[in-house]
């Protein structure tokens, strides 16, 4: 099993390099997150925000897995599903798509608790997309949840049910307002019913199974390794993990099956949301990168803060994920400029040096390395032998760093403009 993941704060391109390299496997495996993840694709000039889909769906051999470690929201999926087939009526998800017996559902007031928490002061505000994973990984936890295989139960209904009038009877204590009741559960058990439409089995055994018989499996992670519920920057983190070990338990593979680790990295740095950001830019060069990189969430449409590359964090997540190949993207949105940055470590107020971290300390100063920036027409780029010598120079630094090879560049928004350097 091969793993791709993000190495940043997510919306790296994962998307993009999976749907590359999909055909290549015969399996693509989704092991974490829920539809609060994006990943957008360019097919043929036409651009689709995938969500809990895995992102090898395009390949018409290739199966797709919903795995175990997944939290998947019905109303979602369905509406994903239809929008899918709007884009591309050649593919077939009822026939492509298997979903993990053991994936826990996103229930109709999850999403309602997100909003309220996000909004009550006396909670902690992280600047979630509201879309109730945090709610449904939650009440996983505490057992109090419902999973894919549940919903063949005589009683699923009424489990659901119950779950769901007593979340609404706690909210509207509160004063939210509220949609109706019967609107939300009809919505539910509708998608619901569109569910069982596909493939629900022991993904694990499925996943072991192909395994044993040759077959090559890609694990997709969503969101990044900096957002990661245990080793990210907490509590401005998702409710998954979201590093390699994560692909182990959330697919129910052992560790001695995972060979290459493919990190996704952009040659500067985004972040949506709150959280430390420590090289972030507030001027008018980091509004230039959001503008021309279209930095925008893939599900909200929030504006991402933006800044230049962060060398301690990406050391950080190369080591921890155990990194075999590196995958640079959104190179071409820097060409241009006369110079750019990496952070190469940060300087502490008590004036020591920090080289490596996952934590970002909150007062921090970035220390910059300034190199040449590069300038190029990438349009028509066929081979890396044709990259600006600059370019060549900043991606020889970050391999002398990170002690681990740059593989694939991304030098434009489209699937065939990806590089392979080695």
């Amino acid at each position: 099993m091969d793993i791709v993941l993000g190495l940043q704060w997510g919306d790296e391109g994962k998307g993009k390099f999976i749907d590359l390299i999909s055909e290549n496997y015969d399996i693509t495996a989704r092991f974490n997150g829920g539809s609060n993840a994006g990943h957008s694709i360019e097919r043929n000039g036409r651009r689709i925000t995938l969500k809990m889909v895995p992102s090898g769906i395009f390949m018409k051999e290739v199966q797709n897995v919903i795995g175990t470690g997944t939290v998947l929201d019905p109303v979602s999926f369905k509406k994903e599903i239809l929008n899918l087939k709007a884009f591309d009526e050649t593919v077939r998800p009822e026939e492509n798509i298997i979903i993990s017996r053991k994936a826990h559902l996103v229930l109709p007031t999850h999403k309602l608790l997100d909003i309220f928490m996000e909004e009550d002061p006396d909670y902690t505000t992280i600047g979630t997309t509201k879309n109730g994973i945090a709610q449904a990984y939650s009440n996983k936890i505490l057992r109090q949840n419902v999973r894919m295989g549940d919903i063949y139960s005589p009683d699923f209904k009424s489990k659901v049910q119950h779950i769901v009038e007593r979340d609404y009877k706690m909210l509207a204590e509160g004063n939210m307002i509220l949609p109706s009741l019967e609107e939300i559960n009809n919505e539910f058990f509708e998608a619901v019913d569109f569910l069982k439409t596909f493939n629900c089995t022991e993904t694990e055994i499925y996943l072991n199974k192909a395994l044993s018989e040759g077959k090559k499996i890609l694990a997709e992670g969503s969101q990044a390794a900096m957002l990661d519920i245990d080793h990210g920057t907490y509590p401005y983190v998702t409710s998954s993990s979201t590093t390699a070990s994560g692909a182990s338990s959330g697919l129910g593979i052992s560790p001695k099956k995972i060979e290459e680790i493919y990190g996704i990295a952009k040659v500067y740095c985004t972040r949506v949301g709150n959280g430390v950001f420590p090289t972030e830019l507030f001027n008018e060069q980091g509004d230039e990168i959001r503008t021309k990189g279209r930095e925008f969430g893939s599900n909200t449409g929030r504006p991402r803060r933006t800044g230049w590359l962060d060398l301690p964090a990406l050391k950080y997540a190369v080591m921890i994920n155990g990194v075999t190949q590196l995958v640079l993207t959104k190179s071409d949105v820097l060409s241009g400029l006369k110079s750019v940055a990496i952070c190469t470590h940060y300087e502490l107020e008590d004036g020591t040096l920090q080289t490596v971290s996952g934590v970002l300390p909150e007062n921090a100063k970035p220390v910059l390395k300034w190199m040449q920036g590069w300038n190029a027409d990438f349009a028509n780029m066929k081979s890396s032998s044709e990259l600006p010598s600059e370019l060549k120079e900043f991606l020889s630094f970050l391999e002398m760093e990170l002690k681990v090879p740059v593989t694939y560049l991304s030098i434009g928004a489209g699937r065939e403009q990806m590089l392979k350097m080695k």
